[in-house]
């Protein structure tokens, strides 16, 4: 894409030699010259691929980039008139995000599908499909392809052979990433998202990220567990298929559950003998035995995975009733398909509308896409796997039924989910307000570690400078560290640690961004967040034209169910008295979401 890139590498092989001369003589590294990859510099823009020729030369492959010359910055003739009347992301933000009486009235009229169909392509189509790259191979290779158990990479590593970690920008050290973490990352004063986000958001984004996001240490850099890299429901059903059917009751379809007070729970590991991960202080017959083994972590995951239990095992007796002729497999295989186009559903009708803030009604419906080049199947990139970790939205203590609990008391709280109820716990997450995620300075020390353990990571990775994954998703690079932030004092200090804006990382980038206006987080996090997003539901394979149509979901019923699924009919079919269940707490969604988005939280 374009997006006004600024060729900062040097445009021609001279110049590049001239600068890299300079750059080694600065550094005193007389014995590094002639191994400089000239790809450190990035030279290639407008997604131009940068191949590395001889011991000092590059060519850029500017095929299918619309743009031309050595380092594809000409643009071709269609290419320049696109550029020259494309609104920049954040006119489309204000247009969307504003005119809420103009937004009633497209909602109701066939420009909303229209609308809904271009939102759905322009963002998909940023995500390569196949995949390329993974933090093996730099390049195009069919490893890179074939093998899943890698996550996928948007970007190639930072060749080995930089002058800098981040090629050849900014200091010959990255800052220490405590240091980091500490200085710009640590939250002073809880800082509510002035969207009105509250927990039951917050618990939703942790508990459905962790089907797809499962890095695996224990094989190297860049791996993962979920292979399914997608919206499978393994954190419900587990991600191999010993643990399903160590999950499974096999008896109508269900899954294995138990009943206390009148009530179905998740069974406990002395029933169920799974691997979860618990302290070992837990008693056994207090772990609770779900299909991802982090769940009994904290109590909102044990809510959702309660929710969904109880949402499966409904969904079975549904289809029983409809297919008395079927058997257990059977019913157990379509209420799974049920259950991933709910999910679906509701993240894109619920969660990414309230996350929007757009007016623009978002709608599931396959069938927009269906006559587009579009390929159904999804992999799950690194970069994407980073830019999830909204622990900014984790309070400072946890208000359930008027009691507050510290996070001593809440982490690993298995009785909580049974003491007080589901309805009784969703409720208390509704009302809750969660953090804001961007700007700095919002995350809780009791979670601090893990973007600590971010950054290490993407470290490891060897991630590209945040400025080029702007550019990657035509976005202006930023020019410096007081554009990023807008704030004077954090920007020198940045300065002062990172030495150049061109040497800055993806992660922090994203957090220390500032947020949009009454944002939950940046520009960078909406558009380079929104395409994974959107490719990854919609490439799901229950929505290519195979496989959406009533039959697939058992017929007319079952695809009803999925078609009008909500966050509030997942709670309030699957307990007794219906609580308050939104993404947003009560009143907030009046100035900041559509007519549709407010009306999901109360419709049945």
């Amino acid at each position: 894409m374009g997006g006004g890139c600024r060729a900062r590498a040097p445009p021609a092989a001279l110049r590049f030699l001239v600068a890299h001369a300079m750059l080694l003589c600065a550094a005193g590294s007389a014995a590094a010259a002639g191994t400089v990859n000239p790809c450190c510099y990035y030279p290639c823009q407008h997604q131009g691929v940068c191949v590395r020729v001889g011991m000092e030369g590059y060519e850029c492959d500017c095929t299918r980039t619309g743009y031309f010359g050595a380092n594809c910055t000409s643009p071709e003739l269609w290419t320049r008139l696109r550029d020259l009347l494309k609104p920049s992301p954040a006119f489309y933000h204000f247009v969307l995000t504003h005119f809420r009486w103009l937004w009633d009235i497209i909602n109701s009229t066939f420009i909303r599908d229209t609308l809904m169909r271009l939102v759905l392509t322009v963002r998909a189509n940023l995500i390569p499909s196949p995949p390329t790259f993974n933090s093996q191979y730099g390049y195009i290779s069919w490893e890179a392809y074939a093998n899943v158990s890698y996550y996928t990479r948007i970007l190639p590593p930072v060749p080995e052979e930089c002058p800098t970690p981040m090629g050849t920008k900014g200091k010959q050290q990255l800052p220490d990433a405590q240091l980091l973490a500490q200085r710009f990352l640590l939250r002073h004063r809880f800082e509510a998202d002035p969207r009105g986000t509250n927990l039951m958001f917050a618990f939703f984004a942790q508990h459905f990220t962790h089907q797809f996001f499962k890095t695996s240490g224990k094989m190297g850099r860049g791996f993962t567990k979920a292979l399914g890299h997608g919206v499978d429901l393994g954190h419900l059903y587990g991600d191999n298929l010993q643990r399903q059917h160590q999950l499974r009751l096999f008896q109508d379809g269900k899954l294995k559950f138990q009943v206390v007070n009148g009530e179905v729970y998740p069974p406990s590991v002395t029933e169920v003998p799974v691997h979860m991960v618990y302290p070992p202080a837990i008693p056994k017959e207090k772990q609770l035995a779900m299909g991802q083994e982090v769940f009994g972590l904290l109590p909102g995951l044990c809510v959702y995975a309660t929710l969904w239990l109880r949402e499966h095992n409904r969904v079975c007796d549904v289809l029983k009733q409809e297919h008395p002729t079927w058997g257990d497999e059977q019913l157990f295989q379509t209420a799974r398909l049920i259950l991933i186009g709910e999910t679906i559903k509701i993240v894109i009708e619920d969660y990414v509308q309230h996350l929007s803030g757009y007016f623009l009604s978002l709608k599931f419906d396959p069938e927009l896409l269906f006559g587009q080049q579009f390929q159904y199947r999804n992999r799950i990139a690194v970069e994407f796997n980073q830019l999830y970790h909204w622990h900014g939205l984790m309070p400072d203590s946890f208000i359930i039924q008027g009691q507050e609990y510290s996070y001593e008391q809440f982490l690993y709280n298995t009785s909580m989910l049974m003491d007080y109820g589901v309805e009784a716990l969703v409720e208390s997450f509704s009302r809750q307000t969660a953090g804001r995620i961007g700007g700095g300075q919002n995350i809780n020390a009791n979670v601090l570690g893990v973007a600590v353990g971010v950054i290490e990571e993407s470290r490891q990775l060897r991630l590209q400078p945040f400025n080029e994954y702007r550019k990657r998703f035509g976005l202006k690079p930023y020019v410096s560290f007081q554009e990023l932030t807008g704030e004077e004092e954090k920007a020198a200090e940045l300065e002062e640690l990172y030495g150049d804006i061109d040497a800055l990382e993806f992660y922090p980038g994203l957090l220390l961004e500032k947020p949009q206006p009454d944002g939950i987080f940046g520009e960078s996090m909406v558009e380079i967040g929104a395409p994974f997003s959107l490719k990854g539901l919609l490439g799901n394979p229950i929505c290519s034209p195979e496989y959406w149509k009533p039959s697939t979901f058992g017929g007319a019923t079952g695809f009803e169910i999925v078609k009008t699924a909500s966050l509030k009919k997942l709670v309030c079919l699957n307990v007794k008295k219906c609580p308050y269940a939104a993404f947003h707490v009560p009143g907030a969604a009046a100035g900041t979401h559509s007519s549709r988005a407010g009306g999901a939280s109360t419709e049945l």
